[in-house]
């Protein structure tokens, strides 16, 4: 078998057998294919495509190319959660105490934030003596004991899919459905859950920026999904502004917080609620979707949601207390409000636009190795459909630097006030199961 011939076979557009495919993955893994070679094959399946036999062939090569998290000690259905990202994304923080406090187990991990904030990791790091550093025996029993632990990505999880995805990055070849799909599931497959619920973004903070493409991708996700024998769904949400109010590390960390308390912005406790409905579904915690919902509600009223995230805390070694005294969370040096220079309705905020904002402020990352600022950020005050007067502090701008004039004039260019009302953007467009 030669990789020139593979290679030709995909520029023509014919699919490729699950013999040819694991050569391919194995051989560059290994190094014994060179990237020069491996660009070739990018290039091909960009415009060719994939079957649906193949993505799910070329998702499992992904996953066995290296280590496989074994979660069978822990009681019942896993089931996890990914979204695509986005700008004020901070389901997570909601969504797994919120679903461990219905039962399910929720055994996750997660990786670190490049581009607008930091990832969960991050955020959940800006809570004093929070560690995610454990091991898998402590990992599998703190989710037996709580049914929640959240743990940073092990380092040989699918190698095939990290020197993958540098070499698309760098080729142009990043924007192929068949590649991000099996890209994600690799990981959330080779990650143990049993069930998987994903959460694609549409719109400007989004990696897909329409609805077409979005569906493409969560269809092809949720076929690779089953099969390779994990039920998957996924949910098509808005990000054509930011999540919620906060972005920011341990700003999102207080609005999750909120949240839990059942006093968090609309579209962020609809998500999670909508999201964490499934979960319990597909974990078997209730025979449909309204019983799920239903339980989850209670589970925020009651308080129990929030006893849950306390306890998942304190259990990674983290400081609890900051439920009920945010202020030991990180808070920044300076504060500064944005004014509106007219009033009007504000009919559109770039989500990706103000993202960039909160990374030179220090939220995120430009580069992988970048120090990230775990306390500055941006807290919107209005949202898409709002009005707002004329000298109104529409934005707050919490930094450890006093020269902000660069992050001014990109919110001020991201955020359009007019005369005329927007309607409010859909939150969930549409839910794709097999």
């Amino acid at each position: 078998m030669r990789m020139v011939d593979l290679i030709e076979k995909k520029r023509d557009g014919k699919a490729l057998t699950k013999k040819e495919i694991r050569y391919i993955i194995e051989g560059y893994t290994a190094g014994e294919i060179p990237d020069y070679q491996m660009s070739a094959f990018a290039m091909a399946v960009f415009f060719r495509g994939m079957t649906e036999e193949e993505m799910a062939e070329l998702t499992m090569a992904m996953v066995d190319s290296g280590e496989k998290i074994d979660l069978s000690e822990i009681k019942g259905i896993k089931v996890d959660k990914h979204s695509t990202g986005g700008v004020g994304d901070k389901t997570t923080l909601v969504l797994a105490p919120l679903v461990a406090s219905a039962g399910v187990p929720v055994a996750k991990m997660s990786g670190r934030g490049l581009g607008h904030t930091g990832g969960t990791i991050d955020k959940l790091e800006s809570i004093p003596g929070f560690h995610v550093e454990i091991d898998n025996r402590q990992f599998v029993r703190l989710v037996n004991q709580n049914k929640i632990a959240v743990v940073g990505q092990t380092g040989n999880l699918t190698p095939a899919d990290k020197k993958l995805y540098a070499l698309r990055d760098v080729t142009a070849t990043v924007n192929s459905i068949p590649l991000i799909a099996s890209s994600i599931m690799s990981k959330k497959i080779a990650a143990g859950a049993d069930a998987i619920v994903l959460d694609v973004k549409t719109g400007s903070g989004a990696f897909m920026k329409n609805i077409e493409e979005s569906k493409k991708l969560a269809k092809a996700m949720v076929k690779i999904g089953e099969n390779v024998g994990k039920k998957t769904i996924a949910v098509i949400s808005d990000m054509s502004q930011p999540l919620g109010f906060a972005i920011g590390n341990a700003l999102e960390v207080q609005e999750a917080i909120d949240t839990l308390k059942g006093e968090g912005p609309e579209d962020l406790t609809e998500l999670c609620l909508t999201l964490g409905s499934y979960m319990v579904y597909m974990a078997e915690k209730a025979d449909s979707l309204e019983k799920a919902r239903k339980l989850l509600e209670q589970s925020i009223a009651s308080g129990k949601a929030l006893e849950t995230f306390k306890t998942f805390v304190s259990a990674q070694g983290g400081d609890a207390s900051i439920v009920d005294d945010p202020s030991k969370l990180p808070h920044s040096s300076y504060t500064f409000e944005l004014k509106a220079k007219e009033e009007g309705y504000v009919n559109e905020i770039a989500a990706d636009a103000v993202g960039t904002a909160a990374m030179w402020l220090g939220a995120g990352r430009a580069t992988k190795d970048a120090a990230i600022d775990l306390a500055v950020g941006l807290i919107l005050h209005k949202k898409i459909g709002d009005y707002v007067k004329k000298g109104e502090t529409f934005v707050t701008i919490y930094s450890n630097q006093q020269d902000i004039e660069k992050v001014k004039q990109i919110l001020y260019d991201s955020i359009k006030i007019s005369n005329n009302k927007t309607k409010k953007p859909v939150l969930i467009y549409e839910t794709i199961t097999n």
